[in-house]
C-alpha cells in the first residue's frame, strides 16, 4: 500500500478542496442572506420612524387608536435592539463594526427622545411638531448611513470570500494538473507499453514459439522411427538448432520486459525520488 501513498494523498487534498470550496460557497450564501435580512431590518426601521410621526399626527390632530403608536414606537426601540446587539433566533450577530456602532450611538438621542415624548399618550399634545419632525429627519439620515454601510461591509466580505474561492480553484486546477501530468499520464503510457510488449509476447508465443515447438515435435516423431544412426545424429543436430531458436525467442521475450520496466522507470523517477524521500522520513 505505500506504493500508492502519494496517489491516495493527492486524491484525498483534491476531495478536502472540493469540500472546502463548497463550505466557503455555502458559508456565503448563508452570510449573504443573513446580511440581506439586516439591511432589509435595518430598512423597516426607517419606515418604523415615518410610521410613528404618522400615527403621531393622526393623534395630535384627529382621534385615533393609540394602541397602533405603541405597537409602531414598540416595533421602533425593538428594531434598533436587535440591529445592535444581534439575536440568536433571526441569525443576526452583535455589530462589530467601528463606524456603524458610532452611528446606532448618534442615533440613541434620537430615538430616546422620540420614545420618551410619545410613549405617554397622554402628552401627545404637548409634543411639539417640529421638534419631532427634526428628530425623525436626523433619525432617517443617520439610518441611511447605517443601511449603507451594512451594505459595504456585505460587498467586502462577498470580495475577500470570492478571492479566497478563485484561490483555493487555482490550488486545485494546479493539483488536478500535477496529478495528470505525473500520475495518470505515465499511468496511461504505461499501460500503453505493457499492452505493446504483451502484443509482442503473445505474437512470439503463437507464431515463432509455437512454430518451433511443432518443428521439435515433429523431429523427436522421426527421431523415434529413423534406425539409421547418421540420420538421427541429423535429426538430434536438427533438435538441437530448434532448441536453440527456441532460447532464442524466450530471450526476446525477456528482453521485451525488461525494455518495458526500464522505460517506465525513466517515466516515473518523480515518484520513485517521492518513493525514497518518503521512506528516508521513516
Amino acid at each position: 500500500m505505500k506504493k500508492f501513498y502519494k496517489y491516495y494523498l493527492l486524491v484525498s487534498t483534491i476531495i478536502i478542496l472540493t469540500v472546502l470550496i463548497q463550505s466557503i460557497i455555502q458559508y456565503s450564501l448563508r452570510n449573504q442572506e443573513r446580511m440581506a435580512a439586516v439591511i432589509n431590518v435595518a430598512g423597516k426601521q426607517r419606515m418604523f420612524s415615518q410610521l410613528v410621526l404618522k400615527d403621531f399626527y393622526e393623534c395630535k390632530d384627529y382621534d385615533c387608536n393609540y394602541s397602533e403608536l405603541k405597537v409602531a414606537l414598540a416595533k421602533l426601540y425593538r428594531t434598533d435592539e436587535v440591529l445592535q446587539n444581534g439575536d440568536e433566533k433571526l441569525g443576526f450577530y452583535a455589530v462589530e463594526n467601528p463606524e456603524i456602532i458610532a452611528d446606532f450611538k448618534k442615533l440613541q438621542p434620537h430615538l430616546d427622545y422620540i420614545y420618551a415624548n410619545l410613549n405617554a399618550t397622554d402628552r401627545i399634545a404637548e409634543v411639539s411638531v417640529i421638534e419631532l419632525s427634526d428628530h425623525v429627519d436626523s433619525f432617517l439620515k443617520i439610518m441611511d448611513s447605517i443601511v449603507l454601510k451594512f451594505q459595504q461591509e456585505s460587498e467586502e466580505e462577498i470580495k475577500t470570500i470570492m478571492i479566497i474561492e478563485v484561490e483555493l480553484a487555482v490550488l486545485s486546477l494546479f493539483i488536478i494538473l500535477f496529478e495528470i501530468v505525473y500520475i495518470v499520464n505515465p499511468i496511461i503510457r504505461k499501460t500503453t507499453s505493457q499492452n505493446q510488449k504483451l502484443k509482442e509476447i503473445s505474437w512470439h508465443q503463437s507464431h515463432a514459439y509455437a512454430s518451433h515447438m511443432k518443428n521439435i515435435k515433429d523431429l523427436q516423431h522421426v527421431l523415434k522411427i529413423e534406425r539409421k544412426i547418421e540420420n538421427k545424429e541429423d535429426l538430434v543436430a536438427c533438435v538441437i538448432t530448434e532448441l536453440d531458436a527456441l532460447n532464442e525467442v524466450s530471450e526476446n521475450m525477456l528482453k521485451s520486459l525488461e525494455s518495458d520496466e526500464e522505460e517506465i522507470s525513466k517515466l516515473d523517477i518523480l515518484l520513485t525520488k517521492l518513493d525514497k524521500l518518503f521512506d528516508r522520513k521513516k
